[in-house]
């Protein structure tokens, strides 16, 4: 009558280490595990295996006045400013309820940390009393990123937060972003689909498919095309408005994403790969080291890796 239980691993053999300071950007299109892991790293989700660290600890072994301090330092914008405000409270009062759970202050020191952050993402205090249905789309997200500081963090995980907005938005987004991590020093992972937007911005970048990674590089390479065969396919499928550039003639993917429940054996990236040979439907590549920081898991580059 039941089927048989099959595990799907969302995330498989991920590791990387983010600086304070540093904008860490995770890449790939959609079903690749990215937001998968940026829940994991807020502790929105249990790893099944494996250790997520923060400040050397285990995200799982804080407990008491450490997990609400661990709660203040990491927070998290999501991609839909719609679905992170509550529809029924004020702009204020949205901003006032870090403040509130965190017993933060009186409430005269509450409207003024709020007119602060207000300030720090470039909006008048006359959103104050607005509702979020009365604001903008790029509106909305800066309120959201200003409630995202009102705890002082020092790391945000922005999991596509630019993707529902126009062009023009979205930039004036971004810069906020890059001014304010130089103002307050915060370590920003930044979770896109876009590779172009994820290497302009972000100090190294990398690139999942399917759960695994593909390549982890600094963002220099990955403006050069990267060395996996799944970067470089990102790059011809994304529209880059840069004519020294130039478009590959080559088709830059084919087919679709396997389905997690049933992955490629080997390389998971060998039935879509234009340079796949036989040995890549066999053997799982590990990470080849290629240079300082630069790492690539396919087996075409086993012979360049760095000893």
């Amino acid at each position: 009558m039941f089927g048989k239980t099959r595990s799907l691993h969302a995330v498989q053999d991920v590791s990387f280490a983010l600086q304070p300071g540093e904008i860490l950007g995770i890449v790939g299109e959609s079903g690749s595990g990215k937001s998968t892991l940026g829940k994991l790293g807020m502790s929105l989700l249990k790893p099944t295996s494996g250790a997520i660290r923060y400040q050397g600890k285990l995200l799982s072994d804080y407990r008491g006045n450490d997990l609400k301090q661990l709660r203040c330092d990491l927070q998290m914008v999501f991609q839909d400013p719609n679905a992170s405000l509550n529809s029924r409270l004020t702009i204020e009062q949205s901003l006032r309820e870090p403040f509130i759970l965190h017993k933060r202050g009186s409430k005269q020191d509450q409207h003024q940390e709020i007119l602060r952050l207000l300030n720090v993402v470039g909006l008048p205090a006359s959103v104050l009393h607005r509702y979020p249905h009365e604001l903008s789309g790029g509106q909305k997200q800066r309120v959201v990123i200003a409630r995202a500081l009102a705890l002082k963090p020092k790391v945000i995980i922005a999991d596509e937060a630019v993707a529902a907005l126009d062009a023009s938005v979205k930039a004036q987004i971004i810069n906020l972003l890059l001014d304010l991590q130089k103002e307050f020093n915060l370590s920003i992972i930044f979770i896109s689909h876009d590779l172009p937007m994820v290497q302009t911005m972000c100090d190294r970048v990398l690139v999942l498919y399917l759960g695994r990674l593909m390549e982890y590089a600094p963002r220099d390479v990955i403006a050069q095309g990267g060395k996996h065969p799944y970067t470089q396919a990102l790059w011809q499928s994304s529209p880059i408005a840069d004519p020294d550039r130039g478009f590959s003639d080559e088709e830059p993917l084919h087919g679709e994403i396997p389905s997690p429940l049933n992955p490629p054996g080997g390389c998971v990236f060998h039935t879509r790969c234009p340079r796949a040979v036989a040995r890549c439907s066999e053997v799982i590549p590990r990470l080849y080291p290629l240079g300082p920081q630069h790492n690539v898991a396919c087996l075409l580059h086993e012979a360049q890796a760095v000893v």
